[in-house]
C-alpha cells in the first residue's frame, strides 16, 4: 500500500523504523524528523524539507530527493544507491558510511557537509 502523505505537516514526527516504501512525500514538512531507520525504498521525497532530520541508516534506495532540503540532517549509514539527489541541498549534511552508489547528484550543493567512509561508484556528479 502506497502512502499519499504530500504536502504533509511532519515536523518533528517520530517515523523511525517506519515502512515507507513508495510513499509520497512530496513538498512534506519533515523538518528534524526522525527517520532513523526507515525504509523509504522509491519513496518521493522531492522538494521535501528535511532540514535537521535524522536519516541514519535509512533506506532510500531509488527514492527521489531532487530538490530536498537536507540542510544539517544526518544520513549516516544510510543506503543511497540509485537515489535523485539533482539540485537537493545537503548543505552542512552528514553522509558518514553513506551508500552513494549509482546515485544522481547533479548540482546537488554540498558546501560544509561532513563525510567520511562512503561508497561513491559510478555517480553522476556532472556539475556538482
Amino acid at each position: 500500500m502506497r502512502s499519499h502523505l504530500s504536502k504533509a505537516y511532519l515536523v518533528k514526527v517520530n517515523l523511525s523504523r517506519a515502512n515507507l516504501i513508495r510513499a509520497n512525500l512530496r513538498n512534506a514538512d519533515l523538518h528534524q524528523a526522525n527517520l532513523t531507520r526507515a525504509d523509504l525504498r522509491l519513496a518521493d521525497l522531492s522538494h521535501a524539507d528535511l532540514s535537521g532530520a535524522s536519516l541514519v541508516g535509512a533506506d532510500l534506495r531509488y527514492a527521489d530527493l531532487s530538490y530536498a532540503n537536507l540542510t544539517g540532517a544526518d544520513l549516516s549509514g544510510a543506503d543511497l544507491t540509485g537515489t535523485n539527489l539533482s539540485q537537493a541541498d545537503l548543505w552542512n549534511a552528514k553522509l558518514d558510511k553513506a551508500i552513494l552508489s549509482r546515485t544522481n547528484l547533479h548540482d546537488a550543493d554540498f558546501c560544509d557537509m561532513t563525510i567520511s567512509k562512503i561508497d561513491v561508484q559510478l555517480n553522476r556528479l556532472a556539475q556538482v
